[in-house]
């Protein structure tokens, strides 16, 4: 059985941490996809998986989620930010997940 993953689109140096540790208390692997992944200091601390990818590029989204699936069963797609709430509901329309 794969292993079941939780993709958090950008992270927050705030609350993004919240969410990790969220994940991982449910049994998910958590995983963030990131234009640039060096500005959140807590992937390293925290041991986080954390993927570039252009988030402003819905089909680059698509692309990288689609690689993910082979390796993890996804259990959802969030986000710690509200410029990509409409994203996260387009991606889990796609791939048929729940809602944000």
């Amino acid at each position: 059985m794969a292993k079941r993953a939780l993709i958090l689109l950008e992270g927050s140096r705030y609350n993004g941490p919240l969410y990790v540790q969220a994940a991982q208390r449910l049994g998910l692997h958590p995983i963030t996809l990131s234009a640039d992944p060096a500005q959140y200091g807590y992937f390293v601390a925290e041991g986080i998986e954390a993927i570039r990818v252009d988030t402003g590029n819905l089909d680059a989204l698509i692309r990288e989620c689609s690689r993910l699936r082979a390796t993890y069963d996804i259990a959802g797609v969030t986000c710690a930010g509200d410029p990509f709430y409409a994203t996260v509901g387009k991606l889990c329309r796609y791939f048929e997940l729940q809602g944000p």
